[in-house]
């Protein structure tokens, strides 16, 4: 089976190459079947390193050419002059001009945003979980972005696929906090089961913060990682499942 990574109009008119790669394509077995990019998980190095290679040489590189943060579930934006061969900064979002850099996140239910400015030639790859949607990744990527040259009302965004809000059971003290945080944000929480539960919408909370950022225009490819087993990684879907660990999805973008 060969990759199939989701792309998008709106950073297909940016001019740029990128892709929100599933786990179709991989080489990795039992739970991880398919493409699983995740360093962090427990699959064969071999598999995860030959997977990598894959999805580097789809975006037309090598893996040294990889910029992807050691994701810690903040809202540190990483600016990246070259590839990181080495050892990974903390962050959630890298952004680059250089051309041949690949600005990668790695996400199973957590929103990958892949941002674009072509008219300046930058780009940003972030990776917001409630957390760091909430502490103001995407702030901190396009902030980061417009440092180098980029226009905020001339970039777009693609949010890929995540688990989506029939899909996301949170406590009732989830809605509390963000309404504290950020009044007008209750309307991103449906009624749950029971009266202690709420229904988070992730991708439309993101494409909230997208908005409030200035970003000129956002979309959300409309993909459930958590509903859709055959494409996609679900972290929350494993552990349901009582299954000891899960694959990530990477998600990358490119200048050229």
């Amino acid at each position: 089976m060969s990759l199939a990574p989701l792309t998008h109009p709106l950073l297909d008119r940016a001019g740029v190459r990128h892709g929100f790669f599933t786990r179709e394509g991989g080489v990795s077995q039992g739970l991880y079947a398919g493409l699983n990019t995740g360093v962090g998980s427990n699959d064969d190095p071999a598999a995860v390193t030959e997977n990598r290679r894959r999805v580097a040489a789809a975006m037309g590189g090598a893996p040294d050419d990889f910029a992807a943060c050691y994701q810690i579930h903040s809202a540190v934006a990483c600016v990246a002059e070259a590839g990181w061969k080495g050892e990974r900064p903390e962050g959630d979002a890298s952004v680059t001009a250089a051309p041949g850099v690949i600005c990668a996140v790695l996400t199973a239910d957590c929103a990958p945003i892949l941002l674009a400015d072509g008219e300046a030639g930058v780009v940003a790859a972030v990776h917001a979980g409630w957390k760091g949607a909430l502490n103001g990744v995407v702030h901190s990527a396009v902030a980061a972005m417009q440092a180098l040259g980029a226009d905020p009302a001339r970039t777009v965004a693609v949010v890929g696929p995540c688990i989506a809000q029939s899909s996301y059971e949170v406590g009732a003290d989830y809605q509390d906090r963000f309404e504290h945080h950020d009044p007008g944000s209750g309307r991103f929480f449906a009624p749950g089961a029971t009266a202690d539960k709420r229904q988070f919408d992730l991708p439309g909370f993101v494409l909230w913060r997208l908005e409030q950022a200035g970003v000129g225009q956002a979309a959300w490819t409309g993909h459930d990682t958590w509903a859709d087993e055959t494409r996609f990684y679900s972290n929350r879907r494993s552990f349901q499942r009582g299954e000891p660990d899960f694959g990530r999805m990477m998600s990358a973008i490119r200048v050229s």
